[in-house]
């Protein structure tokens, strides 16, 4: 029998058919992006980042095939590790640094005054260069910025190792501040942006990478320290750190940054005051986090000795596990920032941080002591690098720029004011204005729940 010649009606009704043949393609086509599926139509994943930037996970980049064009999955890949390797290299450079400071006092001799002095070289010139280097991303891009600031950075360690007296030393440390608050800046930029673009929060993992650095280059230059001169070790580090830049650079330079949706801080416009307010409370969480790491590291250990009659060997655990407790912290940011949020993740880790650090200052024993020292380095892990990533969505390079040299300022002013307040009452109390520090942190955080990046 002949094939059936359809009727007029029926013939109408597989015309109107015809578009359905074309469905299919058009869902595959949307798969890649997960919110299309064969003959129905779904709502996208939810984002990783719920609570501040619903609407810059469509990144797209100005790569070299036209604006516009997808950033394949293995160059995030590559970025990402790129990054995590210049973090790492920011930690090592500077532990390198810190541990040969008694050779180069005695090198120089410098009074400890002297030597107090010259060290402000590291924070004046750190702080004047974050609020510089935000605008150099925004014209060059923050890729190439972190190259060159890391390649400054390689060269000026080997600088203080060359100075014989405290004045050439402060000069020394200016140009060391520079580079070291040039790629802080620039390569939280980098890491903000492709935050977004790989849609994951992942920011703890860079700040890891560099706690990892810094327990590394302690480690190391405790080794050496005793069998190379301090110029020998840091020109070591010198030619350690160029070649290190070279090689994750060229990944840098070779890819460009993921481009969020414009905005008005991506057209250079001035943010508006709701913005700009937004951006000096997460610099605030910045400092209230960064005052407790500084009070750690300068006070923690004589606390242990003088006030809890713990030996000079226990006393020097309790930054080591302090700093080990935040690493893990920050090894398993990602993951509670995916399970937990960026609301939540703050509100928590400022309560866990103060409630850690009120064990540790008035804890009667040295052991509980460390245990709050331990809890207070998880409570504080991720505090620092959700400011930073909440400050660059809300003002890219000007609001990392902004969040750090408040979070900066905090770390230099911990440890003078836990100094003046133990003074005037004593230690333990003064120690408790970390808690109160944390828990301010916690509340802000919680106050800034709703913070959203400025749209046009």
């Amino acid at each position: 029998m002949g094939a059936r010649i359809p009727s007029a009606p029926t013939a109408r009704a597989a015309g109107r058919r015809r578009p359905e043949r074309t469905a299919p393609r058009l869902a595959k086509a949307g798969e890649r992006d997960g919110f299309l599926r064969p003959g129905r139509l779904i709502a996208p994943p939810p984002s990783p980042y719920p609570d501040f930037v619903p609407l810059l996970n469509k990144v797209r980049t100005a790569a070299p095939g036209g604006p516009g064009d997808t950033i394949a999955a293995p160059s995030l890949s590559r970025l990402r590790s790129a990054l995590t390797v210049f973090f790492a290299l920011d930690g090592f450079l500077f532990a390198g640094w810190v541990v040969r400071i008694p050779a180069i006092k005695q090198q120089t001799n410098a009074s400890a005054g002297e030597l107090g002095l010259a060290l402000l070289g590291v924070s004046a010139g750190a702080v004047v260069t974050m609020v510089l280097t935000g605008r150099l991303c925004r014209r060059f891009g923050s890729h190439p910025v972190t190259v060159a600031c890391g390649a400054l950075m390689a060269l000026a360690i080997a600088l203080p190792a060359q100075t014989h007296s405290a004045l050439a030393l402060g000069l020394a440390l200016l140009v060391f501040g520079a580079a070291y608050g040039g790629i802080n800046v620039a390569m939280n930029s980098a890491a903000v942006d492709l935050v977004a673009a790989l849609r994951r929060p992942v920011m703890p993992s860079f700040h890891a990478a560099f706690s990892l650095g810094g327990m590394v280059g302690a480690g190391a230059g405790a080794l050496v320290a005793s069998g190379l001169s301090p110029t020998a070790h840091l020109l070591a580090l010198t030619g350690l750190g160029l070649l290190v830049t070279a090689l994750a650079g060229r990944v840098l330079l070779h890819h460009p940054a993921p481009v969020r949706a414009k905005t008005p801080h991506s057209e250079g416009r001035r943010l508006d005051g709701r913005a700009r307010r937004l951006v000096l409370l997460f610099g605030v969480i910045a400092l209230c986090t960064a005052y407790g790491e500084g009070a750690m590291a300068d006070w923690g250990a004589l606390h242990l000795e003088q006030d809890l009659a713990a030996n000079p060997g226990v006393a020097a655990v309790g930054y080591s596990l302090f700093a080990l407790a935040m690493t893990a912290g920050r090894l398993s940011g990602t993951a509670l920032l995916e399970r937990l949020g960026q609301t939540r993740t703050l509100v928590m880790g400022g309560l866990t941080a103060a409630a850690g650090m009120l064990l540790g200052a008035l804890a009667p024993t040295a052991w509980l002591a460390l245990a709050g020292f331990a809890v207070m380095g998880l409570g504080l892990a991720n505090i620092f690098p959700v400011a930073i990533a909440r400050a660059g969505a809300l003002a890219g390079p000007g609001g990392v720029a902004a969040a750090s040299t408040l979070g900066y300022g905090g770390m230099l002013l911990g440890p003078p004011a836990i100094g003046l307040l133990a003074e005037w009452f004593s230690l333990p109390l003064a120690l408790t204005t970390v808690a109160v520090l944390a828990a301010a942190a916690a509340l802000i955080g919680y106050a800034a729940r709703n913070a959203t990046a400025p749209r046009d």
